[in-house]
């Protein structure tokens, strides 16, 4: 995980939403995502890849029947992007997963790999109990 412990920010732009934790709900956090950054006039990429592949753990991995998951966008100064994906599942927390040279491709289990190589920081906050939160962040102005 990229961590790194900053001052408070202040929000210049907020956007959050519950959705349902079913494939349906985790592609409409994508679509979304995409009409919120194009409304607030951010780069769609790779913020909607990050989004779709947190919205999808969190349908597969953080479903709790009859609860739904929370996506939340925040645009903060100095041009952060923050992107949090709620689950109700915060006694299952994303294991490390790390790629091995030679190793078979797994099924499954390469998505935080690719928000680890997308994302300038990301981690898990875990709370209100039951629930974490899976974060990643962009700087925007790269």
């Amino acid at each position: 995980m990229k961590q790194r412990i900053s001052a408070p920010r202040t929000a210049l732009h907020q956007f959050t939403v519950p959705l349902s934790a079913t494939r349906r709900g985790a592609r409409l956090a994508r679509l979304l995502a995409t009409e919120q950054l194009r409304f607030w006039e951010l780069p769609l990429d790779p913020a909607r890849l990050i989004v779709a592949e947190l919205a999808a753990n969190a349908t597969v991995h953080g479903r709790v029947p009859g609860r739904s998951f929370r996506l939340g966008l925040t645009v903060t100064a100095p041009a952060t992007l923050r992107i949090e994906v709620t689950d109700p599942r915060g006694d299952q927390l994303p294991a490390q997963v790390r790629a091995t040279a030679g190793a078979d491709p797994a099924e499954s289990g390469h998505g935080l790999l690719l928000v680890e190589e997308l994302a300038d920081r990301w981690g898990v906050r875990t709370g209100p109990v039951p629930c974490k939160t899976v974060w990643a962040e962009l700087d925007l102005g790269r």
